[in-house]
């Protein structure tokens, strides 16, 4: 790689994205352009994320597939399907609101998508939260903390039911406000753009916005296998919200491997798509264990013996 791509992709990635793509979609929602710019613009974050894991990888082999990458485009396909279908159908769901809402229409474009970011977060948040603490919707969950590597795709390596849960915790208080359609489209690219780079396995740096961004450095920790170490950093877009619950957790001496990912409890959890979709039903998936459920002792010995 050349001298100069380096640090461009390192510094330049995360601003790209976040004010770039972010940008260039905040601006078209804005003018009404038709919905197919939501698609173009997510596939072109799409291949500059991969492009960027490549040129500059955390590891080099969560570049390369773990048997995973069919399994995980069909998560991905399915999940951003269920979004974009959010985002269409607002209009219905908005007839069944009753009165006008409270959304600041008058405010700046911009100034109520940051609006909508903000209430989404705490809404996806607390959700993410209670995921970790409630056994019902962490067996759920625990499709998403099957990953052994740690690449953009994994943000949308979901259960769809759980997508959904988390889906309608951040969008209903949106939805009672009166959000607009032309703001939750893009609320939704930038839900989408989030997820590749919290999960991203390019080596950016974003400075000191790592304690409030919720971005992959501080991510990673959420994905820690062991039971009680994970339950940190749950924010989608800002780590406010974890600053405040006190789930906030960041060393910068940490170093991860395919090693650290997965869940500890259960090491076998399913690979394949249809088999991870199903199960959360099955008699030993849906076992009521959360990651508090192994003692603090054994968390531990585990974590020493890395």
């Amino acid at each position: 790689m050349s001298t100069l791509a380096r640090p461009l992709i390192r510094y330049g990635y995360a601003p790209f994205m976040l004010l770039g793509i972010n940008g260039i979609g905040i601006a078209l929602a804005a003018t009404g352009a038709n919905k197919a710019w939501l698609i173009a613009l997510l596939a072109i974050a799409v291949a500059v994320s991969f492009t960027a894991e490549r040129l500059l990888p955390y590891q080099d082999s969560w570049n390369t597939s773990h048997g995973d990458a069919g399994r995980d485009t069909a998560h991905t396909f399915v999940n951003e399907t269920l979004i974009l279908a959010s985002v269409a159908a607002i209009p219905a769901l908005a007839a069944l609101v009753p009165g006008d809402g409270i959304w600041p229409s008058g405010w700046p474009f911009v100034m109520q998508v940051l609006v909508a970011v903000l209430v989404a977060d705490l809404g996806i948040t607390l959700a993410h939260y209670a995921s970790h603490k409630i056994g019902v919707l962490w067996r759920f969950h625990a499709v998403h903390h099957s990953v052994t590597r740690f690449y953009g795709l994994n943000g949308l390596m979901k259960h769809p039911l759980h997508q959904t849960i988390e889906m309608t915790a951040g969008v209903t208080p949106l939805l009672l406000a009166g959000i607009p359609v032309p703001v939750a489209a893009a609320l939704s690219l930038a839900v989408a753009v989030q997820l590749l780079l919290q999960h991203s396995n390019a080596d950016y740096r974003v400075g000191p916005f790592k304690y409030v961004l919720a971005l992959n450095e501080g991510h990673r920790f959420h994905h820690l296998k062991w039971a009680g170490i994970g339950d940190v950093n749950f924010g989608l877009f800002t780590l406010i919200w974890d600053h405040l619950l006190r789930t906030y957790s960041y060393d910068p001496h940490r170093r991860f491997s395919s090693a650290d990912l997965g869940m500890a409890a259960k090491p076998n959890y399913p690979v394949a798509y249809l088999a991870q979709l199903a199960e959360p039903f099955t008699r030993h998936g849906a076992c009521d264990f959360t990651p508090d459920t192994i003692s603090t002792s054994d968390t531990a010995a585990q974590v020493k013996s890395v």
